[in-house]
Protein backbone atom coordinates (compact mmCIF):
# COMPACT_ATOMS: atom_id res chain seq x y z
CA UNK A 1 0.00 0.00 0.00
CA UNK A 2 2.87 2.38 0.76
CA UNK A 3 4.38 1.50 -2.61
CA UNK A 4 1.10 2.45 -4.33
CA UNK A 5 1.06 5.84 -2.59
CA UNK A 6 4.71 6.47 -3.47
CA UNK A 7 4.18 5.63 -7.14
CA UNK A 8 1.25 8.05 -7.34
CA UNK A 9 3.34 10.70 -5.57
CA UNK A 10 6.05 10.33 -8.23
CA UNK A 11 3.40 11.38 -10.77
CA UNK A 12 2.36 14.37 -8.65
CA UNK A 13 -0.84 12.71 -7.37
CA UNK A 14 -2.04 12.23 -3.80
CA UNK A 15 -3.65 8.87 -3.01
CA UNK A 16 -5.49 7.50 0.03
CA UNK A 17 -5.57 3.72 0.25
CA UNK A 18 -7.28 1.13 2.40
CA UNK A 19 -7.60 -2.66 2.35
CA UNK A 20 -10.88 -4.42 3.17
CA UNK A 21 -12.71 -7.66 2.26
CA UNK A 22 -15.55 -5.84 0.42
CA UNK A 23 -15.64 -3.09 -2.15
CA UNK A 24 -17.95 -0.87 -0.10
CA UNK A 25 -15.82 -1.16 3.03
CA UNK A 26 -12.61 -0.39 1.13
CA UNK A 27 -14.14 2.69 -0.47
CA UNK A 28 -15.47 3.95 2.87
CA UNK A 29 -12.19 3.40 4.73
CA UNK A 30 -10.09 4.94 1.98
CA UNK A 31 -12.13 8.15 2.08
CA UNK A 32 -12.90 8.59 5.77
CA UNK A 33 -10.44 6.46 7.78
CA UNK A 34 -6.75 7.16 8.51
CA UNK A 35 -4.22 6.36 5.81
CA UNK A 36 -3.05 2.74 5.37
CA UNK A 37 -6.10 1.25 7.08
CA UNK A 38 -6.19 -2.57 6.88
CA UNK A 39 -9.50 -4.20 7.82
CA UNK A 40 -9.77 -7.89 8.69
CA UNK A 41 -12.97 -9.77 7.79
CA UNK A 42 -13.83 -10.10 11.48
CA UNK A 43 -13.54 -6.34 12.16
CA UNK A 44 -15.49 -4.85 9.26
CA UNK A 45 -18.50 -3.71 11.28
CA UNK A 46 -16.35 -2.36 14.11
CA UNK A 47 -14.12 -0.28 11.83
CA UNK A 48 -17.06 1.06 9.82
CA UNK A 49 -19.20 2.00 12.82
CA UNK A 50 -17.40 5.30 13.54
CA UNK A 51 -17.51 6.51 9.95
CA UNK A 52 -20.21 8.98 8.78
CA UNK A 53 -23.11 7.65 6.73
CA UNK A 54 -21.71 9.52 3.71
CA UNK A 55 -19.04 6.80 3.59
CA UNK A 56 -21.67 4.44 2.12
CA UNK A 57 -21.74 6.71 -0.98
CA UNK A 58 -25.33 7.80 -0.42
CA UNK A 59 -26.89 10.61 -2.42
CA UNK A 60 -27.37 14.02 -0.84
CA UNK A 61 -31.12 13.63 -0.19
CA UNK A 62 -30.74 10.30 1.64
CA UNK A 63 -27.80 11.63 3.67
CA UNK A 64 -29.79 14.71 4.65
CA UNK A 65 -32.76 12.57 5.76
CA UNK A 66 -30.59 10.25 7.85
CA UNK A 67 -28.91 13.22 9.52
CA UNK A 68 -32.32 14.72 10.32
CA UNK A 69 -33.25 11.40 11.97
CA UNK A 70 -30.08 11.55 14.08
CA UNK A 71 -28.33 8.71 12.22
CA UNK A 72 -25.01 10.42 11.49
CA UNK A 73 -22.70 7.36 11.67
CA UNK A 74 -22.76 3.90 10.15
CA UNK A 75 -22.88 2.40 13.64
CA UNK A 76 -26.02 4.35 14.52
CA UNK A 77 -27.61 3.21 11.27
CA UNK A 78 -26.73 -0.43 11.96
CA UNK A 79 -28.31 -0.33 15.45
CA UNK A 80 -31.71 0.88 14.20
CA UNK A 81 -34.53 -1.68 13.73
CA UNK A 82 -34.46 -2.68 10.08
CA UNK A 83 -38.25 -2.96 9.75
CA UNK A 84 -38.65 0.74 10.60
CA UNK A 85 -35.98 1.79 8.13
CA UNK A 86 -37.29 -0.45 5.36
CA UNK A 87 -40.68 1.26 5.58
CA UNK A 88 -38.98 4.57 4.90
CA UNK A 89 -36.27 3.51 2.40
CA UNK A 90 -37.67 0.31 0.90
CA UNK A 91 -38.84 2.07 -2.28
CA UNK A 92 -35.34 3.30 -3.14
CA UNK A 93 -33.21 1.40 -5.70
CA UNK A 94 -30.26 -0.64 -4.48
CA UNK A 95 -27.76 2.08 -5.42
CA UNK A 96 -29.49 4.54 -3.07
CA UNK A 97 -30.90 2.28 -0.35
CA UNK A 98 -28.77 2.75 2.81
CA UNK A 99 -29.63 -0.69 4.23
CA UNK A 100 -28.61 -2.53 1.06
CA UNK A 101 -25.39 -0.52 0.82
CA UNK A 102 -24.67 -1.25 4.49
CA UNK A 103 -25.18 -5.00 3.95
CA UNK A 104 -22.89 -4.93 0.93
CA UNK A 105 -20.17 -3.04 2.82
CA UNK A 106 -20.29 -5.44 5.79
CA UNK A 107 -20.37 -8.53 3.56
CA UNK A 108 -23.83 -9.75 4.55
CA UNK A 109 -24.95 -9.72 0.91
CA UNK A 110 -22.73 -10.11 -2.18
CA UNK A 111 -21.61 -7.07 -4.13
CA UNK A 112 -20.70 -8.42 -7.57
CA UNK A 113 -18.53 -6.42 -9.94
CA UNK A 114 -19.47 -6.40 -13.61
CA UNK A 115 -16.21 -5.55 -15.33
CA UNK A 116 -16.55 -4.14 -18.85
CA UNK A 117 -14.96 -6.14 -21.65
CA UNK A 118 -11.32 -5.44 -22.32
CA UNK A 119 -10.74 -2.75 -24.89
CA UNK A 120 -9.04 -4.04 -28.00
CA UNK A 121 -5.71 -2.26 -28.27
CA UNK A 122 -3.83 -2.35 -31.57
CA UNK A 123 -0.33 -0.88 -31.61
CA UNK A 124 2.90 -1.60 -33.47
CA UNK A 125 6.29 -0.56 -32.08
CA UNK A 126 9.76 -0.21 -33.54
CA UNK A 127 12.68 0.09 -31.11
CA UNK A 128 15.87 1.33 -32.76
CA UNK A 129 19.43 0.53 -31.62
CA UNK A 130 20.46 4.16 -32.11
CA UNK A 131 18.68 7.50 -32.72
CA UNK A 132 17.62 8.40 -36.27
CA UNK A 133 16.03 11.47 -37.82
CA UNK A 134 13.72 10.00 -40.50
CA UNK A 135 10.82 7.67 -39.65
CA UNK A 136 10.03 6.84 -43.29
CA UNK A 137 12.25 3.70 -43.61
CA UNK A 138 10.50 2.15 -40.58
CA UNK A 139 6.92 3.01 -41.55
CA UNK A 140 6.41 0.02 -43.87
CA UNK A 141 7.13 -2.55 -41.17
CA UNK A 142 4.92 -0.70 -38.65
CA UNK A 143 1.99 -0.59 -41.08
CA UNK A 144 2.37 -4.27 -42.00
CA UNK A 145 2.50 -5.28 -38.34
CA UNK A 146 -0.57 -3.23 -37.41
CA UNK A 147 -2.59 -4.42 -40.42
CA UNK A 148 -1.78 -8.03 -39.51
CA UNK A 149 -3.12 -7.45 -35.99
CA UNK A 150 -6.28 -5.85 -37.38
CA UNK A 151 -6.84 -8.67 -39.86
CA UNK A 152 -6.59 -11.34 -37.15
CA UNK A 153 -9.25 -9.51 -35.12
CA UNK A 154 -11.34 -8.72 -38.24
CA UNK A 155 -11.14 -5.02 -37.45
CA UNK A 156 -10.43 -1.96 -39.56
CA UNK A 157 -8.88 1.34 -38.51
CA UNK A 158 -10.78 4.62 -38.63
CA UNK A 159 -8.06 6.70 -36.93
CA UNK A 160 -4.30 6.11 -36.73
CA UNK A 161 -1.57 7.94 -34.81
CA UNK A 162 2.14 7.72 -35.57
CA UNK A 163 4.27 8.82 -32.59
CA UNK A 164 8.03 9.24 -32.27
CA UNK A 165 9.78 9.37 -28.90
CA UNK A 166 12.76 11.68 -29.06
CA UNK A 167 15.95 11.30 -27.07
CA UNK A 168 15.23 14.59 -25.29
CA UNK A 169 12.19 12.94 -23.61
CA UNK A 170 9.74 14.71 -25.93
CA UNK A 171 7.30 13.00 -28.28
CA UNK A 172 5.69 14.14 -31.51
CA UNK A 173 2.80 12.57 -33.40
CA UNK A 174 0.69 12.89 -36.55
CA UNK A 175 -2.62 11.24 -37.30
CA UNK A 176 -4.76 10.22 -40.25
CA UNK A 177 -8.49 9.49 -40.45
CA UNK A 178 -10.47 7.20 -42.71
CA UNK A 179 -13.91 7.66 -44.24
CA UNK A 180 -14.37 3.88 -44.07
CA UNK A 181 -12.67 1.29 -41.89
CA UNK A 182 -9.51 0.07 -43.62
CA UNK A 183 -6.50 -2.14 -43.09
CA UNK A 184 -4.98 -1.78 -46.56
CA UNK A 185 -1.22 -1.14 -46.07
CA UNK A 186 -0.79 0.63 -49.41
CA UNK A 187 -3.68 2.99 -48.69
CA UNK A 188 -2.36 3.78 -45.20
CA UNK A 189 1.11 4.55 -46.55
CA UNK A 190 -0.38 6.92 -49.14
CA UNK A 191 -2.19 8.84 -46.40
CA UNK A 192 0.99 9.24 -44.34
CA UNK A 193 2.84 10.53 -47.40
CA UNK A 194 3.40 14.21 -46.68
CA UNK A 195 2.25 13.95 -43.07
CA UNK A 196 5.61 12.64 -41.84
CA UNK A 197 7.27 15.89 -42.90
CA UNK A 198 5.27 17.64 -40.19
CA UNK A 199 7.08 15.72 -37.42
CA UNK A 200 9.95 17.52 -35.73
CA UNK A 201 12.55 14.80 -34.93
CA UNK A 202 14.68 17.08 -32.78
CA UNK A 203 18.09 15.50 -32.17
CA UNK A 204 16.74 12.07 -33.09
CA UNK A 205 14.41 9.38 -31.80
CA UNK A 206 14.81 5.70 -30.94
CA UNK A 207 11.19 4.54 -30.62
CA UNK A 208 8.21 4.71 -32.99
CA UNK A 209 4.64 3.56 -32.41
CA UNK A 210 1.70 3.26 -34.79
CA UNK A 211 -1.57 3.00 -32.88
CA UNK A 212 -5.16 2.48 -34.00
CA UNK A 213 -7.12 4.89 -31.81
CA UNK A 214 -10.50 4.00 -33.30
CA UNK A 215 -11.45 0.72 -34.96
CA UNK A 216 -14.58 -0.84 -36.43
CA UNK A 217 -15.49 -4.40 -37.38
CA UNK A 218 -14.25 -5.24 -40.87
CA UNK A 219 -14.89 -8.79 -42.02
CA UNK A 220 -12.64 -10.62 -44.42
CA UNK A 221 -14.07 -10.31 -47.93
CA UNK A 222 -13.23 -12.11 -51.13
CA UNK A 223 -12.24 -10.12 -54.21
CA UNK A 224 -14.73 -10.00 -57.05
CA UNK A 225 -14.45 -12.83 -59.56
CA UNK A 226 -14.89 -10.48 -62.51
CA UNK A 227 -11.87 -8.42 -61.46
CA UNK A 228 -13.82 -5.16 -61.09
CA UNK A 229 -13.11 -2.75 -58.25
CA UNK A 230 -15.38 -1.84 -55.36
CA UNK A 231 -16.62 1.65 -56.19
CA UNK A 232 -17.51 2.39 -52.56
CA UNK A 233 -13.95 1.60 -51.49
CA UNK A 234 -12.63 3.87 -54.26
CA UNK A 235 -14.81 6.76 -53.04
CA UNK A 236 -13.72 6.21 -49.43
CA UNK A 237 -10.07 6.16 -50.47
CA UNK A 238 -10.51 9.37 -52.44
CA UNK A 239 -12.08 11.07 -49.42
CA UNK A 240 -9.20 9.92 -47.23
CA UNK A 241 -6.57 11.31 -49.61
CA UNK A 242 -8.36 14.63 -50.11
CA UNK A 243 -8.84 15.09 -46.38
CA UNK A 244 -5.20 14.26 -45.66
CA UNK A 245 -4.02 16.93 -48.11
CA UNK A 246 -6.67 19.64 -47.75
CA UNK A 247 -7.80 19.28 -44.15
CA UNK A 248 -10.87 17.78 -42.48
CA UNK A 249 -12.95 20.97 -42.73
CA UNK A 250 -12.39 21.25 -46.50
CA UNK A 251 -13.99 17.94 -47.49
CA UNK A 252 -17.64 17.89 -46.43
CA UNK A 253 -21.02 16.26 -47.04
CA UNK A 254 -24.38 17.96 -47.28
CA UNK A 255 -26.71 17.50 -44.34
CA UNK A 256 -30.40 18.42 -44.43
CA UNK A 257 -32.62 19.94 -41.77
CA UNK A 258 -36.42 20.21 -41.64
CA UNK A 259 -36.98 23.97 -41.55
CA UNK A 260 -39.06 26.71 -43.16
CA UNK A 261 -36.15 28.94 -44.11
CA UNK A 262 -34.44 27.78 -47.35
CA UNK A 263 -31.03 29.04 -46.25
CA UNK A 264 -31.16 26.76 -43.21
CA UNK A 265 -32.06 23.55 -45.06
CA UNK A 266 -28.56 22.56 -46.14
CA UNK A 267 -25.57 22.34 -43.82
CA UNK A 268 -22.06 21.02 -44.21
CA UNK A 269 -20.39 18.35 -42.06
CA UNK A 270 -16.92 16.76 -42.37
CA UNK A 271 -17.03 13.73 -44.66
CA UNK A 272 -14.85 11.59 -42.39
CA UNK A 273 -16.96 12.00 -39.26
CA UNK A 274 -20.50 11.96 -40.68
CA UNK A 275 -22.49 10.21 -43.35
CA UNK A 276 -24.38 12.10 -46.08
CA UNK A 277 -28.10 12.46 -45.46
CA UNK A 278 -30.82 12.03 -48.03
CA UNK A 279 -32.35 15.25 -49.34
CA UNK A 280 -35.90 14.27 -48.49
CA UNK A 281 -36.89 17.59 -46.90
CA UNK A 282 -36.98 19.72 -50.06
CA UNK A 283 -40.32 18.67 -51.49
CA UNK A 284 -40.89 21.71 -53.74
CA UNK A 285 -38.62 22.78 -56.57
CA UNK A 286 -35.65 24.73 -55.30
CA UNK A 287 -32.87 26.63 -57.12
CA UNK A 288 -29.58 24.96 -57.99
CA UNK A 289 -27.77 27.79 -56.20
CA UNK A 290 -28.76 29.72 -53.09
CA UNK A 291 -27.22 33.08 -52.20
CA UNK A 292 -26.09 33.35 -48.58
CA UNK A 293 -27.09 35.93 -47.62
CA UNK A 294 -29.83 36.95 -50.02
CA UNK A 295 -29.12 40.22 -51.88
CA UNK A 296 -31.58 43.11 -51.72
CA UNK A 297 -33.08 44.28 -55.02
CA UNK A 298 -35.38 47.09 -56.18
CA UNK A 299 -38.66 45.83 -57.61
CA UNK A 300 -41.63 47.30 -59.44
CA UNK A 301 -44.80 45.38 -58.57
CA UNK A 302 -48.53 45.86 -58.20
CA UNK A 303 -49.35 47.12 -54.71
CA UNK A 304 -50.16 45.64 -52.26
CA UNK A 305 -49.29 41.99 -53.04
CA UNK A 306 -48.79 41.72 -56.78
CA UNK A 307 -46.02 39.76 -58.53
CA UNK A 308 -42.82 41.54 -59.64
CA UNK A 309 -42.84 42.98 -63.16
CA UNK A 310 -39.35 44.48 -63.15
CA UNK A 311 -36.35 44.43 -60.77
CA UNK A 312 -32.84 45.82 -60.60
CA UNK A 313 -29.99 43.67 -59.29
CA UNK A 314 -26.36 44.76 -59.26
CA UNK A 315 -27.14 47.88 -61.33
CA UNK A 316 -28.80 45.82 -64.11
CA UNK A 317 -32.53 46.07 -64.83
CA UNK A 318 -34.44 42.85 -65.62
CA UNK A 319 -37.98 42.65 -66.98
CA UNK A 320 -39.99 39.55 -66.15
CA UNK A 321 -41.92 37.68 -68.83
CA UNK A 322 -43.21 34.82 -66.69
CA UNK A 323 -43.64 34.29 -62.98
CA UNK A 324 -45.05 31.66 -60.63
CA UNK A 325 -46.08 32.15 -57.05
CA UNK A 326 -46.30 33.28 -54.45
CA UNK A 327 -45.08 30.54 -52.14
CA UNK A 328 -45.58 31.93 -48.65
CA UNK A 329 -43.11 30.94 -45.95
CA UNK A 330 -44.01 31.91 -42.40
CA UNK A 331 -41.46 32.69 -39.68
CA UNK A 332 -40.40 29.90 -37.34
CA UNK A 333 -41.84 31.19 -34.07
CA UNK A 334 -39.74 28.76 -32.02
CA UNK A 335 -36.47 30.04 -33.55
CA UNK A 336 -36.92 33.49 -35.15
CA UNK A 337 -36.97 36.72 -33.20
CA UNK A 338 -40.32 38.39 -32.44
CA UNK A 339 -41.33 40.68 -35.26
CA UNK A 340 -39.79 38.56 -38.04
CA UNK A 341 -41.75 39.10 -41.24
CA UNK A 342 -43.15 36.44 -43.56
CA UNK A 343 -41.82 35.85 -47.08
CA UNK A 344 -43.58 35.54 -50.43
CA UNK A 345 -41.36 33.69 -52.94
CA UNK A 346 -41.70 34.04 -56.75
CA UNK A 347 -40.05 32.11 -59.56
CA UNK A 348 -39.54 34.62 -62.36
CA UNK A 349 -38.14 34.30 -65.87
CA UNK A 350 -36.57 37.36 -67.50
CA UNK A 351 -36.30 38.32 -71.19
CA UNK A 352 -33.00 36.53 -71.84
CA UNK A 353 -34.35 33.22 -70.44
CA UNK A 354 -32.69 33.22 -67.05
CA UNK A 355 -34.81 32.23 -64.06
CA UNK A 356 -34.48 33.78 -60.63
CA UNK A 357 -35.91 33.09 -57.20
CA UNK A 358 -36.90 36.29 -55.43
CA UNK A 359 -39.01 37.03 -52.40
CA UNK A 360 -40.86 39.89 -50.78
CA UNK A 361 -40.22 40.24 -47.06
CA UNK A 362 -43.28 41.50 -45.24
CA UNK A 363 -46.59 43.00 -46.31
CA UNK A 364 -47.97 46.52 -46.29
CA UNK A 365 -49.45 47.47 -42.93
CA UNK A 366 -48.53 44.14 -41.30
CA UNK A 367 -47.42 45.98 -38.17
CA UNK A 368 -43.89 44.53 -38.34
CA UNK A 369 -41.99 47.33 -40.02
CA UNK A 370 -42.19 49.75 -42.93
CA UNK A 371 -42.59 48.98 -46.61
CA UNK A 372 -41.88 45.43 -47.82
CA UNK A 373 -38.35 44.68 -48.99
CA UNK A 374 -37.36 42.46 -51.92
CA UNK A 375 -34.43 40.05 -52.13
CA UNK A 376 -32.84 37.81 -54.73
CA UNK A 377 -32.25 34.44 -53.15
CA UNK A 378 -31.29 31.94 -55.87
CA UNK A 379 -30.96 30.87 -59.49
CA UNK A 380 -32.76 28.10 -61.37
CA UNK A 381 -31.26 26.05 -64.17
Amino acid sequence: MRDIVQRFAMQGLTAKVALAPTQGAAQALARYAPQYTICDPQNVEAQLSALPVQALRLDADTTRLLTRLGLRTIGALAEMPRITLMRRFGHLPAERNPLILLDRATGHVPSPLNAPPDHMHFIARARLPEPVLDPTPHLNSLVDDLCTQLAKAEQGARQLHLTIYRIDSECRSVGVNFAKASRDPAHILRLFDGEIDKIDPGFGFDLLTLEALRVEPLSLTQDRLDGTRDTKADVAGLLDRLTARLGQDKVTWSTWTETHKPERVEGRVPALTSAPSAADVAIRERPIRILKPAEEIHVIYAVPEGPPSQFRWRRVVYRTVRQAGPERIAPEWWRDKPGTRLRDYYKVEVEDGRRFWIYREGLLHDGRGGDPRWFLHGFFA
